[in-house]
């Protein structure tokens, strides 16, 4: 069967358990364009370095309606965050929320499945900007996500509240029964004055492939503040496409750090759509690969309105046969009149047989603006290494102090104190084991 014949199939199926309502239609019209567009390939010039039909060449089986893994206590341990004791905890287990194993642990936020929330309370919210970041992913594989949206949740952070401690957000994938295709979705809305932590961490259980198509949503209002972070070190076996899509709607700061540490094929989307005069967002990346990992780091940062300031600064380090890619865009409207948007992307091989393809791209339509970007491929510090071995520390941990340095101007961008240390952590043990 083909995989436009298979995914037929799995739609069909879904069809008997879908209301007959907005988010219904909004299925139907995604289907079609998945069909119209398919799978990206090299000819499309966004995937031109990124190849992931070869994911599809086998069979995923698709969750049932309702999470109903069960995970012991040992499971949920492995899976756990430092810190996990005092966050709020959202499970999706096969892209499907799971309320059992999820806990709300702050008074400022309140979770709903993203039908429900469409129909009643938040139903303006929802028509208004559930979607909206199709406008920049014009490719089958979000379309893929949004025809099957299940087990989707709205999470709202209400007016004038901060989070008390971050909310973790778990995306496990459980591939003990066979190979796993996971596409979770959610709608994040937080309200004017509020803020709020958000942590995303991908883990997968058991020895089969799988696959995670995500699609996060986030809408940022007048004086509000998020500080979102994404942490990927699951096993070669995993690929994954995550797409974030940031809107600040009113006058806000949003802070975003991703860390990328392992995993087969992982794609990540990042779109901030600077709506509101003097918004402000900051985003940071490292990633690290080695053997024949591809990481691919997408990001959108759309310049609407004037007086904006925009950061972004992403790093990595490639060993083996690995490669990577950096593709900024940085947008600049013809009304976005002084803007600051500043770019930087820095890499270093530590083999010949890793590249990076790095293209940091700016597109200026106003001309009262301060706008840079820039990249740099290099090696290990050959002076700083000859320095530290000339004091008698060996070339092994020599390597590793430079590239823990190398790194660490990014990792100091988790605030979370038990985050960051939980991240230093994983790439100290990962340098000083010399996986790369």
């Amino acid at each position: 069967m083909n995989t436009s014949a298979y995914f037929k199939e799995q739609f069909d199926l879904l069809r008997p358990m879908q209301k007959d309502n907005t988010l219904s239609l909004v299925r139907e019209k995604a289907f079609d364009t998945f069909n119209r567009l398919g799978i990206p390939n090299a000819r499309n010039e966004e995937w031109k370095y990124t190849h992931i039909g070869g994911l599809f060449n086998k069979e995923y089986q698709f969750p049932q309606h309702k999470a109903t893994t069960p995970l012991s206590i040992a499971e949920l341990a492995a899976i756990r965050l430092p810190g996990h004791e005092n966050a709020s905890e959202l499970f999706f287990i096969n892209g499907l929320f799971s309320a059992p194993h999820s806990a709300i642990r702050s008074a400022s936020l309140e979770i709903l499945p993203l039908e429900e929330a469409g129909q009643h309370a938040y139903s303006s919210i929802v028509s208004k900007y559930f979607g909206g970041s199709s406008n920049y992913q014009k490719d089958g594989i979000h379309a893929l996500n949004t025809a099957f949206i299940q087990g989707a949740v709205f999470i709202h952070v209400k007016k004038s509240q901060s989070s008390d401690h971050p909310v973790y957000i778990y995306n496990i994938s459980d591939t003990r029964p066979g190979n796993i295709l996971s596409q979770p979705r959610s709608l994040l809305y937080i309200s004017e004055q509020a803020q709020v932590q958000v942590v995303e961490n991908y883990t997968t259980l058991g020895l089969n492939e799988s696959f995670t198509n995500q699609v996060m949503e986030i809408i940022v209002e007048k004086d509000a503040m998020l500080e979102y972070y994404k942490i990927q070190n699951d096993s070669s076996a995993n690929s994954q496409v995550s797409t974030t899509h940031i809107h600040q709607v009113g006058k806000s700061y949003v802070h975003t750090v991703t860390i990328s540490l392992n995993g087969g094929i992982v794609r990540n989307n990042l779109h901030a759509v600077m709506d509101a005069e003097h918004a402000e967002a900051h985003a940071y990346g490292l990633y690290l690969q080695n053997g024949h990992g591809h990481l691919d780091n997408h990001t959108v940062v759309d310049h609407i309105k004037p007086n904006c300031f925009s950061n972004e600064f992403y790093k990595g380090i490639l060993d083996g046969h690995s490669t990577g890619v950096f593709n900024g865009k940085i947008f600049v409207r013809p009304q976005a009149q002084k803007t600051n948007a500043f770019q930087s992307n820095k890499n270093i091989l530590l083999s010949g047989t890793a590249s990076i393809n790095s293209k940091p791209q700016l597109e200026i339509f106003a001309d009262d603006v301060k706008c840079s970007h820039g990249c740099t491929v290099g090696r290990l510090d050959d002076e700083g290494l000859f320095y530290l071995q000339s004091r008698g520390i060996s070339e092994k941990i020599a390597r590793s102090l430079l590239l823990q340095a190398f790194g660490k101007d990014i990792i100091a961008q988790v605030k979370p104190e038990p985050v960051r240390a939980y991240v230093d952590a994983l790439i100290s043990e990962r340098l000083q084991l010399n996986l790369l």
